[in-house]
């Protein structure tokens, strides 16, 4: 990892903002709650702010751009993705079931040298910045050779030369990050919905391989999709409906939990970070209460007995 690499992951804190809500996942957001979130998450001490061309067909990073105008720009850390180029198609309903309120945009896989860098240059444009701190490959599960023949060699130019400071991959699997940690040059991994109280596959390869290697995890949807939030009102998985075996050990989790009087929402928040290979977590809210709920939730102690009870449920009914 070069200097200005690790001078950035260190400065990523415990606790980062997720952009994908406020770009319209699943919902719409105004702008007022928008901008109110990234407000109190600014307040709550959080300085990593992580957006990508494909939440909201760039809205979450025109958000984030706005909000970041009026911040002083050494305190903030700030990554986006590539790999997604979006272009204007007028006629065009909805391009992607998870944003229902856009129109008139259609996204396009280019992991192509010439594809990233007119991504990076509109995502620049979008942010209202010169450079970024981190730039991810936005799930290339199925563009390997191209990721790593064009994406990567012309992203890592722009590393020394600095417009962006680390380059890292951004997907919701672990074998093939393994890969990019073990065969490329890479600073940071970020792992989506694949390490938590329901799923700690990464503990197995992935995480021994960025120990080796020094590269920091970036841990994203610590929920698993709303049900370690709140298993009985949020019973989705992955945003999918949760299997019966699933929802039956969000429950078994919660109880558990609310022996010790500790919401399972905190441990949901908590539990990645336990792990030496974890950088930071990053939490995805649509306004301020949730942003202030969830920083509170990092905060809550939770003792060592709770978590050895956790733990023995997780080693025994670890999902396939």
């Amino acid at each position: 990892m070069s200097s200005s690499a690790a001078a950035v992951t260190m400065r990523m804190g415990r606790l980062g903002f997720g952009g994908a809500p406020i770009g319209g996942l699943y919902r719409d957001v105004n702008a007022t709650d928008a901008l109110a979130a990234l407000e109190e998450a600014w307040r709550c001490g959080v300085r990593y702010f992580d957006t990508a061309p494909h939440y909201g067909a760039g809205r979450s990073e025109l958000l984030i751009g706005e909000f970041l105008a009026v911040k002083p720009r050494a305190e903030a850390v700030v990554s986006t993705k590539v790999g997604r180029l979006l272009l204007t198609d007028p006629g065009r309903g909805v391009d992607d079931p998870a944003f229902p309120t856009e129109r008139g945009v259609r996204r396009v896989f280019d992991f192509s040298a010439d594809g990233v860098r007119r991504s990076l240059d509109a995502s620049l444009q979008r942010l209202r910045l010169d450079s970024v701190d981190i730039v991810y490959l936005h799930d290339p599960d199925a563009h390997w050779r191209q990721a790593v023949d064009e994406a990567l060699p012309a992203l890592y130019p722009l590393r020394e030369a600095g417009v962006l400071r680390a380059i890292g991959v951004g997907m919701t699997q672990t074998r093939l990050l393994e890969r990019f940690v073990r065969e490329t040059d890479i600073d940071v991994v970020l792992l989506a919905g694949r390490y938590s109280l329901l799923d700690r596959h990464a503990e197995d390869g992935l995480f021994p391989a960025c120990s080796d290697a020094n590269v920091p995890v970036v841990v994203g949807g610590v929920f698993n999709g709303g049900i370690l939030a709140d298993p009985e009102n949020s019973p989705l998985y992955d945003y999918r409906p949760a299997p019966p075996e699933i929802r039956a050990k969000a429950e078994r989790l919660r109880r558990i939990c609310a022996e010790f009087g500790v919401p399972l929402a905190a441990a949901a928040v908590q539990f990645p970070l336990r792990h030496p290979a974890v950088r930071t977590v990053l939490v995805g809210v649509r306004n301020a209460a949730e942003m202030r709920t969830d920083a509170e939730l990092l905060d809550m102690p939770i003792p060592d007995a709770l978590w050895a009870r956790l733990d023995a449920v997780g080693e025994l009914e670890a999902p396939a």
